[in-house]
């Protein structure tokens, strides 16, 4: 996986912060452009908001964008720990068309953003943004939790290395084509790579210990074929998000990476997924390949 342009959406928040962080090291790594995004989305502004602040329309844009501009300049520069001048993009619009678009006519290798946790009803309404992306975007997506409290620690200066790679296989065509990038990050960090299944719950106990010994063999079937790499294999019982989150908090990755199933929006907001779940309850960084 080459990476050469790398956007980062930033909405300000406190997980702006985080995502942010994730992308500079990045961006650091594989010496690769990072552009710093932000989206203003009119309708979040009201009739009174214009009124008291512009005499026309085209006024009252030119302002959101200064603003906006102002303060992305300064969250670039607060928070930006090494070297890099990473472009700044301000947008008007829809937060995740606009990314879309954008990813499109950059050429994005990768897109960093982060996750606010918002669950239920909110979910089902609205939506997310991050997860629409995730889902719509040809590019893979390092989706960051608001959990994610072990990959850089409180020093602003401190750049991430990973050393530990999650792989979660179900065995999908979607999950084949997620772990040619798994393979790639950690052979580009000398990480040690774990591919990992979960069988649901569910075969009688006499059929389980035949069952685990088929997926393993499925998944020793999916290793590559150089003997150098460091790479492990595991094999769990159980709900499937459960299971992962439990083994990341085990293994404590850097980074867990799953294949993105196209379901439709209705069920998945409703239901939720397991790629999702792990994004929102999980404790590291997904790298999400919609294949």
């Amino acid at each position: 996986m080459e990476i050469r342009v790398i956007i980062c959406p930033i909405d300000f928040s406190s997980i702006s912060v985080r995502t942010y962080r994730h992308a500079l090291s990045l961006a650091e790594h594989y010496q690769a452009k990072l552009l710093a995004v932000h989206v203003i989305e009119e309708w979040r502004y009201s009739s009174a908001d214009f009124a008291a602040s512009a005499h026309d329309l085209n006024e009252f844009y030119r302002g959101l964008h200064e603003v906006g501009s102002r303060r992305l300049r300064e969250f670039v520069k607060n928070h930006t720990h090494n070297e890099l001048d990473p472009e700044l993009i301000v947008e008007r619009g829809s937060t995740s068309d606009s990314i879309l678009t954008l990813a499109e006519t950059q050429k994005a290798d990768v897109l960093v953003m982060g996750t606010h946790g918002q669950r239920g009803f909110d979910r089902l309404v609205l939506g997310s943004t991050t997860d629409r992306v995730m889902r719509t975007a040809p590019r893979p997506v390092i989706v960051v939790p608001p959990q994610d409290t072990m990959a850089l620690g409180d020093d602003l200066h401190s750049i991430r290395h990973l050393k530990r790679i999650l792989f979660c296989a179900d065995f999908s065509t979607n999950s084949e084509g997620a772990l040619r990038y798994a393979i790639s990050v950690a052979d580009e960090y000398d990480a040690e790579l774990i591919l990992v299944h979960v069988l649901e719950d569910g075969p009688s106990p006499d059929k389980v210990e035949e069952n685990k010994a088929k997926a393993m063999d499925q998944l020793n079937g999916l290793l590559p074929a150089d003997p150098l790499r460091k790479i492990r294999t595991a094999v769990r019982i159980g709900k499937p998000y459960r299971e992962l989150i439990r083994y990341a908090q085990e293994e404590q990755p850097d980074l867990a990476a799953m294949g993105v199933r196209g379901r439709g929006a209705l069920d998945i907001a409703v239901f939720g997924s397991t790629t999702y779940r792990v994004m929102q309850l999980g404790a590291c960084p997904v790298l999400a390949v919609h294949v």
